[in-house]
């Protein structure tokens, strides 16, 4: 049975970070529900629409297998709302891992999940996050990140490998001519 991910959007959210690893673990074969946290269409930094498949009161979070955060400017919405950081803190406590992108692990800090963890960043939250490590993609245990909208492939493809596999990653890697 393929894993379930769970990729909350807002308006504000960055096109790149949240379409390309989608689309990525979609073609590897892991189910993904975009859910709105806040209903209806959202619109991302750059003036992109997408219709995300469920608004968020819909989603039963613990069906799902893996949370994944994309970052952008709405960040700061999803720390302001706090159901985010909520969601990721059930995820973990129950052995789930969670993904998060650019600024997004600033929601994996207000959630306390980031003690004790390697992680990476976008630079423009490294002041707001010690420890931030320099690198494109950092998986420890349950917490997945990455830099931002120019790490967005390698990162679909880690999450690809991780929750499906190998093959499927290099697969998936092939079809797109990485």
């Amino acid at each position: 049975m393929a894993k379930r991910v769970l990729c909350l959007l807002v308006d504000g959210f960055e096109e790149t970070e949240a379409v390309t690893p989608v689309n990525l673990m979609r073609r590897g074969g892991l189910e993904v529900v975009t859910a709105s946290l806040h209903g209806g269409v959202v619109e991302g930094r750059g003036g992109l629409r997408l219709v995300p498949d469920e608004d968020f009161d819909n989603i039963e979070p613990q069906a799902f297998d893996l949370l994944y955060l994309p970052g952008g400017p709405g960040v700061m919405e999803l720390l302001a709302d706090g159901r985010a950081a909520e969601v990721a803190r059930e995820f973990y406590a129950a052995g789930k891992p969670v993904a998060a992108i650019c600024a997004a692990p600033l929601i994996l800090q207000a959630a306390g999940l980031l003690q004790n963890h390697r992680f990476t960043a976008h630079f423009s939250v490294h002041g707001q996050l010690p420890g931030v490590v320099d690198a494109r993609v950092v998986e420890d245990g349950l917490i997945l990140t990455s830099r931002g909208p120019g790490t967005a492939v390698d990162f679909g493809l880690a999450l690809v490998r991780r929750f499906a596999g190998e093959a499927a990653q290099r697969e998936v890697a092939a079809a797109i001519m990485v």
